[in-house]
């Protein structure tokens, strides 16, 4: 085989490696073994143009091996073949992994002449990389490699330097540290700078030892609910009374009298909620053509004095045409009264829209989502005020592992509300998507609650801590007080922005470490 192909399969190999880093293995090791393969396999190519290769089919093992989750959603939906999603995953791979091949590029480009210096600079690419990688093509930040820094549901880890890095710089620490291993290797002999190269990693990744102190009880009382239902049943009418009676019975009052909010997850409503729609949308609800029914049943399933939040579907209409519909989180207060709302923003391509519906339906291409109308995004972050019971933020699903958009920056809320349906992605999905909530805690100094069909749910502090939780496949509440956010974080304040600079401050150091060399 000739050694260009081997290059090329080694890096594919190692890329494969380095996503067993990522929840369920968490296996942080291979991920920083993985990585520093691949920068010996960068650093040691001819030519750009071969180090940009090796990057791509680094990414393209990477990728498919994080992402297998995906094909697992093709499952649960009937207009496409089932295997047709391991083609969706190693297809997303092609593409995604050419954001790797994009910091191996630049990062050659610079023409460095010692490994020091070149390891500071692929760090600075592959922050640029994983940042554009979070918006080109409307973005698909999922794993970003600073989620193999976190550490167990107990403590944070290395991640939490998050408030003054961010994720994307987070993910060039942990290339950093990876790189720390290659160049002990590289250096070919046994010394003191050898054994801190190859230690340091290990004690920075089993930082800290020891657990955080619970935070102080907040004021906002809650119920979560995880109802346990499968996604095979969650969009047959015939079930759906049989749903509601399940979750409803989750969420019975406590104490009656006591203000509380209740939490349920996305698709947790199959009703629509408000009143003006055509008959026809309302007759697959439970209750046909009766939106006022609806409301006034989920009031009397939380109680007076609670307020619900819940996943649920608007309608957009034009003219009295349905334009669209809207993923939302519907606001219902005990008396049957809707009193706020988001809208999602970040919609999944091929999920809840088809990208070039004329060219892909005729081609026998769907959406995963059943029905026929796209979803229409929202606004963007928007802060609900729940007055007693505080200012909620509300990411819906996908819209968490999206660093940096989370948060309305001008109304800065006390928690994040995480509505999810997880039921789609089987069991390598929910926990990358829990790992990804818990980054996004940290960094924005927020407390995050996340209601999902079918687990994980989880009630994170803003430290990233998983204070409680109900694994995948239980139905079960949670009732507590909501922990207390942190002040705003140098990164609530700046956003991307900090891992912009970060960057910048890597490239700027690989500059200078050359330079001495070279000097």
């Amino acid at each position: 085989m000739p050694p260009a192909a081997r290059s090329l399969l080694a890096a594919l190999a190692l890329g494969a490696v380095a996503a067993c880093g990522f929840q369920p293995l968490a296996l942080w090791p291979l991920a920083l073994l993985g990585m520093a393969g691949l920068l010996a396999l960068i650093a040691d190519a001819p030519s750009s143009r071969a180090a940009a290769w090796r990057g791509w089919a680094w990414g393209v093992g990477h990728f498919t091996v994080g992402n297998t989750w995906i094909a697992v959603a093709f499952t649960y939906q009937a207009k496409m073949p089932a295997w047709l999603g391991g083609l969706a995953v190693f297809g997303l791979a092609l593409y995604l992994a050419l954001f790797p091949a994009l910091a191996a590029l630049a990062a050659r480009a610079l023409a460095l002449r010692t490994r020091r210096a070149f390891a500071l600079a692929f760090a600075g690419c592959w922050i640029v990389s994983e940042w554009l990688r979070g918006w080109v093509c409307t973005g698909f930040p999922w794993n970003p490699f600073a989620a193999v820094a976190l550490g167990p549901f107990d403590r944070p880890g290395l991640a939490a330097v998050l408030p003054w890095l961010g994720t994307y710089a987070l993910s060039g620490l942990a290339v950093v540290l990876a790189a720390g291993w290659w160049l002990a290797f590289a250096r070919r002999r046994r010394d003191a700078v050898a054994a801190v190269l190859l230690a340091l990693p290990v004690a920075l990744f089993l930082l800290p030892g020891r657990a955080p102190a619970p935070p102080p009880a907040g004021p906002v009382r809650f119920t979560l609910v995880q109802p346990d239902i499968e996604q095979s049943a969650i969009d047959d009418p015939s079930r759906f009374e049989e749903q509601f009676r399940k979750t409803a019975a989750l969420s019975a009052p406590q104490r009656p009298g006591s203000r509380r909010l209740v939490l349920w997850p996305e698709s947790g409503v199959p009703d629509y909620l408000r009143d003006g729609y055509p008959y026809a949308f309302y007759t697959y609800a439970t209750f046909a053509a009766d939106p006022a029914l609806a409301r006034w049943r989920l009031a009397r399933a939380i109680g007076p004095d609670s307020l619900l939040l819940t996943g649920t579907a608007d309608l957009v209409l034009d003219g009295g045409r349905v334009a669209g519909v809207r993923n939302v989180v519907t606001a219902l207060d005990g008396q049957a009264r809707i009193v706020g709302s988001y809208s999602k923003a970040h919609l999944v391509p091929y999920g809840e829209y088809l990208p070039l519906r004329p060219l892909l339906e005729p081609l026998g291409i769907a959406r995963l989502v059943p029905g026929e109308i796209d979803f229409l995004p929202g606004p963007g972050p928007r802060t609900l005020d729940l007055g007693a019971l505080g200012k909620a933020g509300v990411q819906i699903c996908y819209e968490i592992v999206f660093s940096g958009e989370v948060v309305d920056r001008d109304h800065r809320p006390d928690y994040l509300f995480n509505p999810t349906n997880d039921g789609w992605f089987g069991p390598w999905g929910p926990p990358q998507h829990l790992a990804q909530a818990r980054l996004r805690a940290i960094e924005e100094g927020l407390p995050i609650l996340r209601a999902t069909t079918n687990g994980i749910s989880a009630v994170i502090d803003a430290d990233g801590v998983v204070r409680q939780f109900v694994p995948r496949h239980a139905a079960a509440r949670i009732d507590g007080t909501i922990p207390p956010p942190h002040t705003p974080t140098p990164f609530a304040r700046f956003g991307n922005r900090l891992a912009l600079c970060w960057a910048a401050v890597l490239l700027a150091l690989s500059l200078v470490a050359n330079r001495r060399r070279s000097g």
